[in-house]
């Protein structure tokens, strides 16, 4: 007996999801997101957890975007609980893409604060996509005690998160500079220049902020 040609097709995709080759696995995401089934969510989810190539992991996350978010989105809440990082990380990133907000709750101070830097940074991005109006100086100071943390790829992505709530972040901001760590305070610094002036490179915000503790002012003046 012949399977129908869609479900020859949709058993095709979902083997090639674990294909040995990336461009396998890249070429059956993009087949599973262009004819979307409910009976692919899991599978994405999980390869989502374990997908080692970077582009293959956007392409999973596009074909989870295509799908209805009342099926992707507690599945997807479900993996925030997961010990695997990945997994954790690429869910945050899935649920920023989708944008759905009933998944703030699930967007918890412990993902913003995670050990890995990853997930944390995944958690910030998702934050600010899915943070209800009324709650951003909350998430401000939320975000702002992650200040001067990790290295600059890290202190990047939590600058353009603080930067993307706007203005209600700058009491949170001239706090963190009186902190008596000085990588607090060089990165809160830069991170007030930054929302000033957006086109500001982050190297040179931080040199900035650097010349001004050297001087012994704020930065805050003007």
């Amino acid at each position: 007996m012949t399977m129908p040609t869609s479900a020859t097709d949709a058993l095709r995709a979902l083997q090639g999801l674990e294909g040995g080759s990336s461009s396998v696995r890249l070429r059956a995401a993009l087949a599973v997101g262009t004819d979307p089934d409910p009976g692919f969510v899991d599978k994405l989810i999980e390869r989502c957890a374990i997908e080692p190539e970077f582009y293959v992991r956007e392409m999973l996350t596009w074909a989870l975007t295509r799908h209805p978010s009342s099926m992707t989105v507690p599945r997807l809440i479900d993996e925030l609980r997961s010990e695997r990082a990945q997994a954790r990380s690429q869910a945050l990133h899935t649920l920023s893409k989708i944008g759905d907000r009933q998944a703030w709750p699930a967007i918890t101070r412990e993902l913003l604060s995670d050990a890995d830097d990853e997930v944390a940074r995944s958690a910030w991005r998702s934050a600010v996509v899915l943070v209800p109006e009324g709650e951003e100086a909350e998430l401000a100071a939320e975000l702002g005690a992650q200040l001067g943390r990790g290295e600059r790829e890290t202190q990047v992505s939590l600058s353009r998160a603080l930067t993307a709530l706007g203005e209600v972040i700058v009491s949170t901001l001239r706090t963190a500079t009186m902190d008596l760590d000085p990588r607090v305070r060089v990165h809160a610094i830069a991170t007030e220049r930054l929302l000033r002036d957006p086109d500001t490179g982050f190297e040179f915000a931080i040199e900035e902020a650097k010349r001004i503790m050297a001087l012994g002012t704020s930065g805050q003046e003007g």
